[in-house]
């Protein structure tokens, strides 16, 4: 008799086919995936190879091999071991600069503008989103002014961001000689890289010596209000020094990225005399290390008296939201601040479940009765970090991003009285558990969490 040897079907080539993928271009691209989310991709291979396969062509990398900032040419010493680390990842040394902080929305657009009108030679601008609204014709205005005053002007926008934006006011900013560049478009194959990791940095800088940062986008909502609604609650600052010209270097990496064309480094001032200290501190694909999530995690080991936060999205990988709670048990007094309800549901929804262990550690949570969309975490009196990164696993592990380390006592306390500042009028999280369906609904969810 006939033995019938079993041919391998197409759904099973299909399968192994999808599981070497996964293999061979997680170890040639040296990808290093949370625990949780290499199973999700694994187990979506083997159930759905069809359908898993091209999304994890299309998202599944979140590390490019691109060229990071200049080394220092030897580490030196320093007497903070934040700023060890952060040069151990190759990125440039803090510096002395003359930092402002900005109170509000009204402080950031004053500053935003003088720092725009500053710009003799040069004036690049990185935004998210250009909002189609008043306060965007106001940014656009102010650049074609510029271009007018003979500088040379460079506006990166996200791909995602650019899409809120009609065609039209790139033409006319095009007319007026303000070159521009979308970083990523979703179409356009002009970046390298998946279409999920997006540009979310924050930078207007003049003359590669003057700096205006933060969370804010240039749309009325982070200024001014829009809709007849007040403006959101969120942070930004201005600079002067070298940290300007660390900023200007990564913006000229992006910018040549984004297939724009080059520009020679300015001569920056130096800002010596200055009273405060700060650093530069980029993350995302374009960095071999998740700087922002690597800082925040050994911070968090090293604070022994507080730890003050304020973010608009809480959607925390394992290895933060445990060293958060590690913190809180060892007696660290933790106050996070997050609004009610942000203008993301799904990341609200999801946040729940960390939220609850958290509050059993011991963790202060406050909810705002306002949208707040301001990123800055204090620890002690010695280091404060404020920028564009929310703290949550898109932003930590898959958008660029941009922030800045601070390490003096004026701009600590500042940012540790502005959070403070917001409790008086917050509620605590209600952390009962939830019911079986929600509980599900909650799992479900944060296997994409870090697509959120």
């Amino acid at each position: 008799m006939a033995v019938s040897v079993p041919r391998v079907t197409a759904h099973s080539l299909a399968i192994v086919v999808s599981l070497l993928t996964y293999v061979l271009t997680t170890r040639v691209e040296h990808e290093r995936r949370p625990p949780s989310i290499a199973i999700a991709w694994v187990l979506g291979l083997i159930a759905v190879p069809y359908l898993v396969l091209p999304l994890y062509w299309l998202f599944g990398r979140r590390k490019l091999q691109r060229k990071g900032l200049p080394a220092t040419a030897a580490k030196t010493p320093r007497q903070h071991w934040a700023e060890n680390l952060v040069e151990s990842f190759g990125l440039p040394a803090s510096s002395r600069s003359r930092v402002r902080m900005h109170a509000d929305g009204a402080a950031a657009r004053s500053a935003l503008f003088e720092t725009m009108a500053a710009a003799r030679q040069r004036l690049d601008v990185c935004t998210y989103i250009l909002g189609n609204d008043t306060f965007g014709r106001e940014a656009v205005q102010a650049m074609t002014d510029r271009v007018g005053a003979g500088v040379r002007v460079r506006l990166m926008i996200d791909g995602v961001g650019a899409i809120q934006l009609p065609r039209s006011v790139f033409r006319q900013l095009r007319a007026a000689g303000v070159e521009t560049a979308t970083f990523s478009p979703l179409l356009a194959r002009n970046t390298s890289g998946p279409r999920n990791l997006r540009n979310h940095r924050k930078l207007v800088i003049a003359d590669d010596s003057v700096l205006w940062a933060g969370g804010r986008n240039l749309a009325g909502e982070y200024f001014t209000g829009a809709h007849g609604r007040p403006p959101w609650r969120d942070l930004s600052f201005d600079l002067h020094g070298p940290v300007a010209g660390a900023a200007a270097r990564q913006f000229e990496i992006d910018w040549v990225a984004s297939a724009g064309k080059p520009a020679a480094p300015i001569q920056s001032t130096t800002a010596a005399d200055a009273a405060g200290c700060a650093q530069f501190l980029p993350s995302g694909p374009d960095q071999s290390e998740d700087t922002v999530q690597a800082l925040l995690l050994d911070a968090c080991f090293r604070t022994e008296r507080r730890l003050l936060a304020v973010t608009p999205y809480f959607v925390p990988d394992a290895g933060l939201a445990t060293a958060i709670r590690l913190a809180a048990r060892r007696g660290v007094k933790i106050d996070l601040c997050l609004p009610a309800n942000s203008n993301h549901i799904l990341a609200d929804f999801a946040r729940n479940r960390s939220l609850r262990a958290l509050a059993a550690a011991g963790v202060s949570i406050h909810l705002l009765p306002m949208m707040v969309h301001a990123k800055a975490v204090v620890f002690d009196a010695s280091l404060a970090l404020c920028g564009s990164p929310n703290l949550d696993s898109r932003s930590l592990l898959l958008n660029y991003e941009s922030a800045f380390i601070f390490y003096g006592n004026a701009e600590i306390e500042w940012l540790a009285d502005w959070i403070t500042a917001l409790i008086r009028d917050a509620k605590p999280f209600d952390a009962r558990a939830p019911g079986f369906f929600r509980d599900v609904a909650e799992g479900l969810l944060l296997t994409v969490a870090y697509q959120l």
